[in-house]
C-alpha cells in the first residue's frame, strides 16, 4: 500500500512537470509568433514608407519638370522701371512756402502788409531820421509791407544806412524799402550827396544811346543796394505826347517804339543789382498837362490810342519781368466810361492791366495823399476802392491809421472779401521771396 501511494505521488509530480513544460513551450511559441508578427509589421511599414517616399519623389520630380518646362517656354518679362516721384518746380515750392506763411498771419498783419508808407505815418514823428524804439513799437503794431524814404529822411550816409538797417531788423516780416530814383530831376540820393547826379530819361533818349539807360540803372541800383533799398519807383514808362506834358523831361520819348528800348535797359540795370523796378504810371499820364499832385487830371486818349502806344511800353516791361506796376490817378473816360481815377478803376487795374496785359506782379497805387485823391475821397474810402479795383498795395495814404482801419472794417462788413486780401499779400510775398527756391 505504501508503495502504491509513492507511485501515485511520483506520477502526479511528473504530470505537473510535464504540464509546466507545456505551458512554457506555449508561451515561447506565442512570444515567437508575436515577435515574428512585429518584425513583419515593421518591415511592411518600412517598405510602405519607402514606396510612398519613392512615389512622392517621383511626383515632385515630374511636377518640377513640368514647371521648369512651363517657365522655360514663357517669354522673359522685363521688370518695370520704378517711376520717380514727380519733383516740384521752384514756383510750386515758393507758392507752398508762401501759402504756409500767409496762413499763419493774423488778418491785421495781412491788411497792414498791403500798405507802403512813410516812416512818419506809423511813428507819428514830424521827420524820421533814425529808427529806434518808436519804430520798433510801430512796426510791432502795424506790420506794413513797405517803407518809402525821401530827402528829409537823409542826413548823411552813415545815418541813413543805420536807419534803414534798424527798420528792417525791427520788422517781423520782410520789408520793401523803396525810393523814387529816376535820374534827372527825381533823385533823392543825389539831392543829399549820396550819389552822383544821373541823366534823366529825356536827356538819355535825346543822346540816342540805350546803353546810357542801362548804366544809369546799374549806378542807381548799386547805390540803392548799399543803403538797403530794394525797390525803385522807376523807370517811367509814360509817353510825353501832348504839349506841356506833365511828364516832360521825365519820359524817354513821345513814341512807344522809341521809348521801349530805354525802359527795358533801365530795368535791366536795376535788376542786375537786385533792385525791383516799378513801371509807372499806368495807363499813362503823359497825355495831360495837369498834375495829379495838385488835383484832378484827365487824359482824353481813345482806347485805340492807348493800346497802340502807352500800353505797348508797359507790355514790353511786363514781358521783361517787371515786378511792380504803379497805377496813376488820372481819369481816362475813353477807357473806363466815367471819371473814376485809374487807381480805383477795376476796368483799368483788373480788366486791362491784369487780364489784357497779363501782369501778375504787384500793382501799387501812386501816392494816395495826392490831391487828385485826397480832395475827393477819405483815406479809408480811397484804400478800399483801390483794393476792390484790384490793386495790391496802397502807397502813402493821407492818413495811414484811418486807411488801415477802413480796410479792416470793409472786411468785417463784407465790402471786401478776405480772399481779395490774401491774393494781394501772396503776390507781394512772391516778390519778397523771389529766387528762394531757384534750381
Amino acid at each position: 500500500m505504501e508503495n502504491n501511494e509513492l507511485e501515485r505521488r511520483e506520477a502526479r509530480r511528473k504530470r505537473r512537470i510535464r504540464n509546466q513544460i507545456l505551458v512554457y513551450l506555449t508561451m515561447i511559441v506565442v512570444v515567437a509568433l508575436v515577435s515574428v508578427g512585429i518584425i513583419f509589421a515593421v518591415k511592411m511599414a518600412s517598405e510602405k514608407e519607402q514606396l510612398e517616399s519613392s512615389v512622392q519623389s517621383s511626383v515632385e520630380s515630374s511636377q518640377q519638370e513640368i514647371l521648369d518646362e512651363m517657365v522655360s517656354s514663357e517669354p522673359e518679362i522685363e521688370k518695370p522701371t520704378p517711376t520717380p516721384e514727380p519733383t516740384k518746380s521752384p514756383d510750386e515750392m515758393l507758392d507752398e512756402f508762401i501759402d504756409e506763411i500767409v496762413g499763419q498771419m493774423p488778418i491785421e498783419d495781412r491788411v497792414a502788409g498791403l500798405f507802403f508808407v512813410t516812416p512818419e505815418s506809423i511813428t507819428g514823428v514830424g521827420t524820421a531820421v533814425k529808427a529806434g524804439d518808436g519804430t520798433k513799437e510801430a512796426l510791432s503794431q502795424y506790420a506794413v509791407g513797405g517803407i518809402i524814404y525821401f530827402e528829409k529822411n537823409i542826413k548823411n550816409a552813415e545815418q541813413f544806412k543805420e536807419m534803414v538797417s534798424n527798420t528792417v531788423l525791427y520788422s517781423k516780416y520782410p520789408l520793401f524799402i523803396g525810393m523814387d530814383e529816376e535820374g534827372g530831376s527825381v533823385s533823392r540820393l543825389t539831392e543829399k550827396g549820396l550819389m552822383e547826379k544821373q541823366a534823366g530819361a529825356g536827356a538819355i533818349a535825346q543822346a540816342g544811346d540805350t546803353t546810357a539807360a542801362y548804366n544809369v540803372g546799374v549806378t542807381i541800383g548799386s547805390t540803392m543796394k548799399t543803403y538797403g533799398i530794394n525797390v525803385d519807383f522807376a523807370p517811367v514808362a509814360d509817353l510825353a505826347n501832348v504839349e506841356n506834358s506833365v511828364m516832360a523831361g521825365r519820359t524817354y520819348d513821345s513814341v512807344a517804339s522809341v521809348a521801349i528800348p530805354y525802359v527795358l535797359e533801365m530795368m535791366r540795370g536795376l535788376d542786375e543789382q537786385g533792385i525791383s523796378a516799378c513801371l509807372k504810371h499806368f495807363p499813362g499820364i503823359g497825355a495831360t498837362a495837369e498834375d495829379t499832385h495838385k488835383g484832378l487830371a484827365t487824359v482824353e486818349r481813345t482806347a485805340e490810342e492807348f493800346r497802340a502806344e502807352e500800353f505797348t511800353v508797359f507790355q514790353a516791361g511786363i514781358d521783361a519781368g517787371a515786378e511792380f506796376v504803379m497805377v496813376g490817378h488820372v481819369d481816362a473816360p475813353q477807357l473806363t466810361g466815367d471819371n473814376t481815377p485809374a487807381s480805383m478803376s477795376s476796368v483799368i487795374v483788373t480788366d486791362i492791366l491784369r487780364n489784357e496785359l497779363g501782369f501778375d506782379g504787384v500793382v501799387i497805387t501812386d501816392a494816395m495823399n495826392m490831391k487828385a485823391i485826397s480832395e475827393y475821397y477819405g483815406a479809408d474810402e480811397a484804400a478800399v476802392k483801390a483794393l476792390k479795383a484790384g490793386c495790391d498795395m496802397i502807397l502813402m495814404p493821407e492818413d495811414f491809421n484811418k486807411a488801415y482801419m477802413g480796410v479792416l472794417q470793409a472786411l468785417a462788413d463784407g465790402t471786401i472779401a478776405e480772399e481779395r486780401i490774401n491774393d494781394s499779400i501772396k503776390r507781394i510775398y512772391r516778390v519778397k521771396y523771389a529766387g528762394k527756391f531757384e534750381e
